[in-house]
Protein backbone atom coordinates (compact mmCIF):
# COMPACT_ATOMS: atom_id res chain seq x y z
CA UNK A 1 0.00 0.00 0.00
CA UNK A 2 1.16 3.54 -0.75
CA UNK A 3 0.90 5.95 2.20
CA UNK A 4 1.49 9.67 2.61
CA UNK A 5 2.70 10.82 6.04
CA UNK A 6 2.36 14.57 6.62
CA UNK A 7 4.72 15.57 9.40
CA UNK A 8 7.02 12.60 8.87
CA UNK A 9 10.05 14.16 10.54
CA UNK A 10 8.25 14.72 13.84
CA UNK A 11 8.37 12.51 16.91
CA UNK A 12 5.33 10.36 16.11
CA UNK A 13 5.84 10.65 12.36
CA UNK A 14 9.26 9.00 12.44
CA UNK A 15 7.93 6.06 14.42
CA UNK A 16 4.93 5.75 12.08
CA UNK A 17 7.05 5.74 8.92
CA UNK A 18 9.34 3.07 10.37
CA UNK A 19 6.36 0.88 11.30
CA UNK A 20 4.70 1.32 7.90
CA UNK A 21 7.86 0.35 6.00
CA UNK A 22 8.37 -2.62 8.32
CA UNK A 23 4.89 -3.76 7.30
CA UNK A 24 5.95 -3.51 3.66
CA UNK A 25 4.18 -0.28 2.70
CA UNK A 26 5.55 2.40 0.37
CA UNK A 27 5.74 5.76 2.17
CA UNK A 28 5.90 9.35 0.96
CA UNK A 29 7.45 11.11 3.96
CA UNK A 30 6.46 14.80 3.82
CA UNK A 31 7.94 17.45 6.11
CA UNK A 32 9.01 21.06 6.22
CA UNK A 33 12.60 19.88 6.54
CA UNK A 34 14.74 16.77 6.79
CA UNK A 35 18.27 16.54 8.13
CA UNK A 36 20.60 13.90 9.52
CA UNK A 37 18.82 13.98 12.87
CA UNK A 38 15.29 13.48 11.57
CA UNK A 39 15.83 11.24 8.55
CA UNK A 40 13.77 8.19 9.37
CA UNK A 41 15.69 5.31 7.87
CA UNK A 42 18.50 6.63 5.71
CA UNK A 43 18.22 5.51 2.10
CA UNK A 44 15.35 3.05 2.57
CA UNK A 45 13.97 2.30 -0.90
CA UNK A 46 10.42 2.22 0.48
CA UNK A 47 10.61 5.86 1.64
CA UNK A 48 10.34 8.87 -0.65
CA UNK A 49 11.35 12.06 1.15
CA UNK A 50 9.47 15.22 0.14
CA UNK A 51 10.19 18.65 1.60
CA UNK A 52 7.60 21.38 1.31
CA UNK A 53 5.76 24.32 2.84
CA UNK A 54 2.47 22.81 4.01
CA UNK A 55 0.65 26.14 4.14
CA UNK A 56 1.50 26.90 0.48
CA UNK A 57 1.86 23.44 -1.02
CA UNK A 58 0.71 23.29 -4.67
CA UNK A 59 1.80 19.76 -5.59
CA UNK A 60 -1.03 17.84 -3.97
CA UNK A 61 -2.27 16.37 -7.23
CA UNK A 62 1.09 14.70 -7.83
CA UNK A 63 1.75 13.81 -4.19
CA UNK A 64 -1.60 12.05 -3.81
CA UNK A 65 -1.32 9.98 -6.99
CA UNK A 66 -1.60 6.31 -6.08
CA UNK A 67 -1.92 7.03 -2.36
CA UNK A 68 -4.46 4.93 -0.44
CA UNK A 69 -3.98 6.36 3.06
CA UNK A 70 -2.81 9.76 4.27
CA UNK A 71 -1.71 10.22 7.88
CA UNK A 72 -2.09 13.90 8.78
CA UNK A 73 0.24 14.63 11.70
CA UNK A 74 1.69 17.91 10.55
CA UNK A 75 1.42 21.03 12.72
CA UNK A 76 3.34 24.28 12.52
CA UNK A 77 2.69 25.22 16.17
CA UNK A 78 2.66 23.71 19.65
CA UNK A 79 0.20 24.44 22.48
CA UNK A 80 2.54 26.67 24.49
CA UNK A 81 3.40 29.05 21.66
CA UNK A 82 0.25 28.91 19.52
CA UNK A 83 -1.38 31.90 21.23
CA UNK A 84 1.62 34.08 20.37
CA UNK A 85 0.58 34.25 16.70
CA UNK A 86 -2.90 32.83 16.02
CA UNK A 87 -2.83 34.23 12.48
CA UNK A 88 0.22 32.12 11.65
CA UNK A 89 -1.43 29.14 13.35
CA UNK A 90 -4.50 29.44 11.14
CA UNK A 91 -2.52 30.13 7.96
CA UNK A 92 -0.08 27.31 8.53
CA UNK A 93 -2.50 24.63 9.63
CA UNK A 94 -6.13 25.30 8.68
CA UNK A 95 -5.44 26.84 5.26
CA UNK A 96 -2.84 24.19 4.53
CA UNK A 97 -5.29 21.44 5.45
CA UNK A 98 -8.07 22.93 3.31
CA UNK A 99 -5.75 23.05 0.30
CA UNK A 100 -4.89 19.42 0.95
CA UNK A 101 -8.57 18.43 1.32
CA UNK A 102 -9.53 20.12 -1.93
CA UNK A 103 -7.11 17.79 -3.72
CA UNK A 104 -7.89 14.74 -1.56
CA UNK A 105 -11.64 14.94 -2.26
CA UNK A 106 -10.91 14.12 -5.90
CA UNK A 107 -9.07 10.95 -4.91
CA UNK A 108 -10.20 7.78 -3.15
CA UNK A 109 -8.06 8.37 -0.08
CA UNK A 110 -8.59 7.53 3.58
CA UNK A 111 -7.31 10.17 6.03
CA UNK A 112 -6.14 9.52 9.58
CA UNK A 113 -5.84 12.81 11.49
CA UNK A 114 -4.02 13.22 14.79
CA UNK A 115 -5.99 15.67 16.89
CA UNK A 116 -5.21 16.65 20.47
CA UNK A 117 -6.94 14.96 23.38
CA UNK A 118 -4.98 17.19 25.71
CA UNK A 119 -6.16 20.56 24.37
CA UNK A 120 -9.48 20.39 22.52
CA UNK A 121 -11.64 19.54 25.55
CA UNK A 122 -10.48 22.53 27.61
CA UNK A 123 -11.73 22.63 31.19
CA UNK A 124 -12.94 19.19 32.17
CA UNK A 125 -16.01 18.21 34.18
CA UNK A 126 -15.21 14.49 34.23
CA UNK A 127 -12.42 12.24 35.51
CA UNK A 128 -12.67 10.20 32.30
CA UNK A 129 -13.32 12.19 29.13
CA UNK A 130 -15.49 10.59 26.46
CA UNK A 131 -15.55 11.73 22.85
CA UNK A 132 -18.92 13.45 23.32
CA UNK A 133 -17.59 15.68 26.10
CA UNK A 134 -17.94 19.41 25.38
CA UNK A 135 -15.02 20.88 23.44
CA UNK A 136 -13.77 24.25 24.65
CA UNK A 137 -10.05 24.61 23.84
CA UNK A 138 -8.08 27.23 25.75
CA UNK A 139 -5.29 27.76 23.21
CA UNK A 140 -5.05 28.44 19.50
CA UNK A 141 -3.45 25.03 18.93
CA UNK A 142 -6.55 23.29 20.31
CA UNK A 143 -8.90 25.57 18.37
CA UNK A 144 -7.00 24.77 15.17
CA UNK A 145 -7.11 21.03 15.80
CA UNK A 146 -10.84 21.17 16.50
CA UNK A 147 -11.44 23.29 13.38
CA UNK A 148 -9.62 20.75 11.23
CA UNK A 149 -11.77 18.02 12.78
CA UNK A 150 -14.90 19.94 11.74
CA UNK A 151 -13.65 20.41 8.19
CA UNK A 152 -12.87 16.70 7.91
CA UNK A 153 -16.43 15.91 8.96
CA UNK A 154 -17.75 18.53 6.52
CA UNK A 155 -15.76 17.09 3.62
CA UNK A 156 -17.12 13.66 4.47
CA UNK A 157 -20.69 14.99 4.31
CA UNK A 158 -20.15 17.04 1.14
CA UNK A 159 -17.70 14.90 -0.81
CA UNK A 160 -17.55 11.49 0.85
CA UNK A 161 -13.96 11.97 2.03
CA UNK A 162 -13.24 9.16 4.49
CA UNK A 163 -11.43 10.18 7.65
CA UNK A 164 -10.76 8.91 11.15
CA UNK A 165 -9.89 11.43 13.86
CA UNK A 166 -7.69 10.34 16.75
CA UNK A 167 -7.66 12.58 19.82
CA UNK A 168 -4.30 11.60 21.25
CA UNK A 169 -3.21 12.07 24.86
CA UNK A 170 0.41 12.96 25.76
CA UNK A 171 2.75 10.72 23.75
CA UNK A 172 6.24 9.85 24.94
CA UNK A 173 9.02 7.44 24.02
CA UNK A 174 12.27 7.05 22.15
CA UNK A 175 13.09 9.99 19.92
CA UNK A 176 11.27 12.65 21.93
CA UNK A 177 13.83 15.38 22.51
CA UNK A 178 14.59 16.71 26.02
CA UNK A 179 15.29 20.19 24.67
CA UNK A 180 11.78 20.60 23.28
CA UNK A 181 9.23 23.07 24.67
CA UNK A 182 6.68 20.30 25.05
CA UNK A 183 6.67 16.69 26.19
CA UNK A 184 6.87 16.45 29.99
CA UNK A 185 8.36 12.95 30.00
CA UNK A 186 11.35 13.76 27.79
CA UNK A 187 11.96 17.19 29.32
CA UNK A 188 11.78 15.89 32.89
CA UNK A 189 13.89 12.83 32.10
CA UNK A 190 16.55 14.90 30.38
CA UNK A 191 16.80 17.26 33.33
CA UNK A 192 16.93 14.46 35.89
CA UNK A 193 19.71 12.73 33.95
CA UNK A 194 21.74 15.97 33.93
CA UNK A 195 20.95 16.93 37.50
CA UNK A 196 19.10 20.11 36.52
CA UNK A 197 16.20 21.61 38.44
CA UNK A 198 12.56 21.09 37.47
CA UNK A 199 9.92 23.75 38.13
CA UNK A 200 6.45 22.57 39.18
CA UNK A 201 3.56 25.03 39.24
CA UNK A 202 1.29 24.01 42.11
CA UNK A 203 1.75 20.97 44.30
CA UNK A 204 2.37 18.45 41.52
CA UNK A 205 -1.11 16.93 41.74
CA UNK A 206 -2.05 17.87 38.14
CA UNK A 207 -3.01 14.63 36.39
CA UNK A 208 -2.36 13.86 32.75
CA UNK A 209 -2.74 10.86 30.44
CA UNK A 210 0.56 9.62 28.96
CA UNK A 211 0.77 7.06 26.16
CA UNK A 212 3.78 5.26 24.72
CA UNK A 213 4.52 6.26 21.13
CA UNK A 214 4.34 2.76 19.65
CA UNK A 215 0.87 2.35 21.13
CA UNK A 216 -0.08 5.57 19.32
CA UNK A 217 1.33 4.23 16.05
CA UNK A 218 -0.62 1.00 16.39
CA UNK A 219 -3.82 3.00 16.90
CA UNK A 220 -3.12 4.98 13.72
CA UNK A 221 -2.58 1.86 11.64
CA UNK A 222 -5.74 0.32 13.14
CA UNK A 223 -7.65 3.51 12.25
CA UNK A 224 -6.46 3.29 8.64
CA UNK A 225 -8.06 -0.16 8.41
CA UNK A 226 -11.29 0.74 10.22
CA UNK A 227 -14.48 0.33 8.23
CA UNK A 228 -17.09 1.19 10.84
CA UNK A 229 -19.41 4.16 11.15
CA UNK A 230 -17.65 6.11 13.93
CA UNK A 231 -14.95 8.62 13.10
CA UNK A 232 -13.67 10.20 16.34
CA UNK A 233 -11.67 8.23 18.91
CA UNK A 234 -9.75 9.04 22.07
CA UNK A 235 -6.29 7.46 22.17
CA UNK A 236 -4.71 7.32 25.61
CA UNK A 237 -3.43 4.96 28.26
CA UNK A 238 -6.76 4.53 30.01
CA UNK A 239 -5.44 6.07 33.23
CA UNK A 240 -3.94 9.22 34.69
CA UNK A 241 -0.61 10.03 36.34
CA UNK A 242 0.15 13.11 38.46
CA UNK A 243 3.30 15.13 37.85
CA UNK A 244 4.76 13.92 41.15
CA UNK A 245 3.97 10.30 40.26
CA UNK A 246 5.61 10.80 36.87
CA UNK A 247 8.73 12.24 38.47
CA UNK A 248 8.80 9.36 40.94
CA UNK A 249 8.78 6.85 38.09
CA UNK A 250 11.48 8.80 36.25
CA UNK A 251 13.58 8.71 39.42
CA UNK A 252 13.05 4.96 39.52
CA UNK A 253 14.16 4.26 35.94
CA UNK A 254 17.07 6.73 36.00
CA UNK A 255 18.21 5.87 39.54
CA UNK A 256 18.60 9.62 40.08
CA UNK A 257 16.81 12.09 42.34
CA UNK A 258 14.75 14.90 40.82
CA UNK A 259 15.55 18.41 42.07
CA UNK A 260 12.10 20.01 42.16
CA UNK A 261 11.28 23.69 42.72
CA UNK A 262 7.62 24.35 43.53
CA UNK A 263 5.85 27.58 42.49
CA UNK A 264 2.29 28.90 43.05
CA UNK A 265 -0.31 27.20 40.87
CA UNK A 266 -1.54 28.87 37.68
CA UNK A 267 -5.23 29.54 37.07
CA UNK A 268 -5.17 28.18 33.51
CA UNK A 269 -3.76 24.75 34.42
CA UNK A 270 -6.46 22.09 34.05
CA UNK A 271 -6.33 19.84 37.17
CA UNK A 272 -7.03 16.58 35.34
CA UNK A 273 -7.16 15.31 31.77
CA UNK A 274 -7.64 11.57 31.28
CA UNK A 275 -9.21 10.13 28.12
CA UNK A 276 -11.80 7.37 28.05
CA UNK A 277 -10.60 4.92 25.37
CA UNK A 278 -13.51 2.46 25.41
CA UNK A 279 -14.69 3.34 21.89
CA UNK A 280 -11.23 2.82 20.39
CA UNK A 281 -10.94 -0.51 22.17
CA UNK A 282 -14.35 -1.69 20.98
CA UNK A 283 -14.33 -0.28 17.44
CA UNK A 284 -10.67 -0.30 16.39
CA UNK A 285 -9.75 -3.49 18.22
CA UNK A 286 -6.89 -1.52 19.76
CA UNK A 287 -5.68 -1.23 23.31
CA UNK A 288 -2.43 0.16 24.75
CA UNK A 289 0.11 -2.58 25.39
CA UNK A 290 3.02 -0.81 27.07
CA UNK A 291 2.72 0.17 30.73
CA UNK A 292 4.01 3.53 31.90
CA UNK A 293 6.98 2.09 33.76
CA UNK A 294 7.96 -0.16 30.84
CA UNK A 295 7.65 2.74 28.42
CA UNK A 296 9.85 4.89 30.64
CA UNK A 297 12.46 2.13 30.80
CA UNK A 298 12.54 1.98 27.00
CA UNK A 299 12.77 5.76 26.82
CA UNK A 300 15.61 6.15 29.31
CA UNK A 301 17.60 3.38 27.62
CA UNK A 302 17.32 5.25 24.31
CA UNK A 303 18.09 8.62 25.89
CA UNK A 304 21.19 7.35 27.65
CA UNK A 305 22.49 5.45 24.62
CA UNK A 306 21.57 7.69 21.69
CA UNK A 307 21.55 11.29 22.84
CA UNK A 308 24.95 12.94 22.94
CA UNK A 309 26.01 15.00 25.91
CA UNK A 310 25.55 18.27 24.02
CA UNK A 311 21.82 17.72 23.56
CA UNK A 312 21.34 16.86 27.22
CA UNK A 313 23.48 19.81 28.32
CA UNK A 314 21.24 22.12 26.29
CA UNK A 315 17.95 20.87 27.77
CA UNK A 316 16.02 24.05 28.59
CA UNK A 317 14.94 24.98 32.11
CA UNK A 318 11.65 23.11 32.52
CA UNK A 319 8.49 24.97 33.56
CA UNK A 320 5.80 22.33 33.37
Amino acid sequence: MRCLVLGASGFIGRHLVTSLTTLGHQVIAYSGHFNKKNLIDGENANIEYVTGDFSNENRWGDLLTGVQVCYHLISTTVPKSSNDDPVADVAGNIIGTLNFLEAARKKNIRIVFTSSGGTIYGRINSDSIEENHATDPLCSYGITKLTIEKYLLLYHELHGVRSVILRIANPYGEGQQPDSIQGAVAVFMGRVLRGHTIDIWGDGSVIRDYIYVQDVVRSMIAASEYGGRLNVFNIGSGGGVSLLELLGMIEQVTAKKADIIFHPSRSFDVPINVLNITKAQNELGWTPQVSMIDGLKKTVTWMQEKLDDTILQNAHHSTL
